[in-house]
């Protein structure tokens, strides 16, 4: 049987598989595994809701909402807002577990459930089992006085904005910044800390629907962010997702700036104030080369983790590290909360710009990114990549051709009969010849059909 849930959450096509059904009972499992039994005795348990403005997410955020009061826990229904302010308003109301209802990138018709427990954390993978375990499961049901209330929780977008110009102290007087919201859950939140902190602010991607989330807008489509910036003269543009967990940035040229660039003008920020736990930045396995030469050459050590989010969190809490993220632009800063936060990244790379004088096309510039292909493979037995011989000598031979120009990653996906082959070289031409290589390779060994 396939895991319920996924590398975030639960999440696929809303109505048909995340149904209201599910909604409802995956929020009383989470309640009853969160919560306990105390949220049915002298303790009342607390959750706080919210979601991205998806059409779909006005009826599960509903399902969510009334599970956990029929389990007993008084809900806080803090309605559209980012993912990463669920999390904090979870942590700041000291509330049981909170829940967000966002397909995050994904295009408008899918939605999924992401569950934050007390303090705002993500949910391990064992918590997650023993949550799909109760599904289903008999339970005892409060009545009278014991079922759970639902208020409403308007006051929590100002919490959020109050927190984010917090962590980013100073102004931003005199910088105009064009901010793509994605059509998404930072719609509002996104440009109103900007304006306050004194930015001038133009946004595009802001005039939510419930239908037009991520719909040419967003991270995924810089296209006209990028030409906005350029248009209007702007010094700079941040791209939110949909549920704005991540970012993506534009210099005054409308060049892009990605994940890896905007963590390696952080990483020397933080190191330069001493706020760097222990001079270490964590990457993931995907991030480029150019990002580890530059933090080499600038004495900060890289530490990289699997791909995603949720492990370059889980090493950054076993180790106490302050910064990680990925290529993608998900940025954690765990010095001001739980899980990536765009909003709060983007607010920090606009500081820096200021603080420092310095164009954010001359910061970027401090590691320059060496061109990279990945290939999906499908079709393939993945779990032979690492043991056929013929395969492993032929990226042998790969790595040893490329010597220090370059790499060599082959990943299994997590989800399907894919092998993900991704290389690294000096020019884009040598990237591709030595990704088309090593991908027949793979297809030739690993075929499925063979």
């Amino acid at each position: 049987m396939a895991r319920l849930f996924g590398t975030d959450g639960v999440r696929g096509l809303a109505n048909k598989d995340i149904t209201a059904e599910l909604a409802l009972d995956l929020s009383v499992a989470v309640a009853h595994e969160l919560g306990g039994h105390g949220a049915f005795g002298g303790h009342r348990s607390t959750a706080v809701v919210g979601r991205d403005p998806r059409a779909s997410g006005e009826f599960l955020s509903s399902a969510v909402m009334a599970g956990f009061a029929s389990a007993g826990v008084d809900v806080l229904d803090a309605g559209v807002l980012p993912t990463p302010a669920i999390a904090y308003l979870t942590q700041r109301m000291n509330a049981e577990m909170g829940a967000m209802l966002s397909a995050s990138h994904n295009a408008m018709p899918d939605n999924g459930l992401k569950f934050f427990a007390k303090g705002g954390h993500k949910l391990p993978d064992d918590i997650e089992d023993r949550i799909t375990e109760r599904l289903g499961t008999a339970w005892e049901r409060p009545t009278g006085a014991g079922v759970g209330r639902i208020r409403p929780f308007a006051r929590g977008a100002e919490f959020y904005i109050e927190h984010l110009l917090g962590a980013v102290p100073g102004r931003l007087d005199g910088l105009r910044v064009v901010i793509d919201a994605a059509h998404g859950a930072a719609s509002v939140v996104g440009p109103e800390v900007f304006r306050r902190a004194g930015a001038t602010v133009d946004v595009i991607g802001g005039e939510p629907d419930g239908l037009n989330i991520n719909d040419g807008y967003g991270s995924t489509h810089v296209e006209h962010l990028q030409e906005a910036v350029r248009l209007r003269g702007a010094d700079m543009g941040v791209a939110f997702d949909g549920d704005a967990d991540r970012c993506l940035a534009v210099d005054a040229s409308g060049e892009q700036v990605d994940g890896d660039q905007i963590m390696a003008i952080l990483a020397l920020s933080l190191k330069e104030q001493g706020q760097l736990a222990q001079d270490t930045l964590v990457a993931t396995v995907m991030s480029n080369l150019g990002l580890l030469r530059a933090m080499e050459q600038h004495g900060v050590h890289v530490v990289q983790t699997s791909v995603g989010d949720r492990y370059v969190l889980e090493e950054m809490r076993a180790h106490g590290y302050s910064l990680g993220g990925e290529q993608s632009g998900h940025v954690i800063m765990l010095d001001h909360g739980t899980t990536g936060d765009g909003v709060l990244t983007a607010l920090a790379l606009a500081r820096r710009v200021v603080s420092s004088g310095t164009p954010l096309g001359e910061l970027a510039a401090v590691m320059t990114r060496m061109p990279q292909v990945l290939v999906n493979v499908k079709g393939v037995d993945k779990n032979r990549v690492e043991s056929d011989e013929a395969l492993q000598a032929e990226v042998a031979a790969v790595e040893a051709e490329l010597g220090d120009t370059g790499r060599v990653l082959l990943r299994k996906s997590g989800t399907e009969p894919v092998v993900r082959v991704m290389v690294e070289a000096d020019t884009e031409n040598r990237a591709q010849e030595y990704a088309d290589r090593l991908s027949a390779v793979v297809r030739e060994r690993l075929s499925l059909s063979a």
